[in-house]
């Protein structure tokens, strides 16, 4: 079995500066669709997945300004985000599978949209359908539409 063993008696001392996890910052990002004003994230990991989910915001009429390459603001005001761009391109979410995440926050905000379903995955099959399970149990109405989940909310 391996292990480590570290031997002396020094004082160890430093900074180590430790990035933000991708798999947190990604549902933070999606929630932003849920904000009508700014919203500033900071130590978010500068990974292809973080910049994808992003383009994918902009795409849905969200401003984003990146102040560095860890650190975000992000506009999704009335101005910005209309119920007209409430459909997440399969050109786009076929990037990464997380795209998924905008599905529960574009039905809150609008009361409707489509999400294309995500593409493959080199790990293996890891199906939405919690996702759409959990939004069908609140209410939802969903279908599956030439490759897209069209949601509805109740009501809407």
């Amino acid at each position: 079995m391996d292990y480590l063993e570290i031997k002396g008696q020094q004082t160890l001392s430093g900074q180590v500066a430790i990035s933000g996890a991708k798999n947190a910052a990604l549902p933070l990002l999606a929630s932003t669709l849920l904000a009508k004003e700014q919203v500033r994230l900071h130590n978010l990991p500068h990974v292809a997945d973080v910049r994808a989910l992003v383009q994918l915001l902009e795409h849905l009429g969200s401003n984003a300004i990146w102040h560095t390459p860890n650190s975000l603001e992000i506009s999704t005001s009335p101005t910005h985000c209309t119920a007209v761009r409430c459909t997440a391109p399969y050109e786009i979410v076929r990037k990464m599978r997380a795209s998924i995440l905008v599905l529960g926050p574009l039905l809150g905000r609008f009361g409707k949209c489509q999400v294309s379903l995500p593409g493959g995955c080199a790990i293996g099959a890891r199906p939405v359908d919690l996702h759409l399970s959990a939004l069908e149990k609140m209410g939802a109405e969903i279908t599956i539409d030439k490759g897209y989940i069209v949601a509805k909310a109740k009501g809407a």
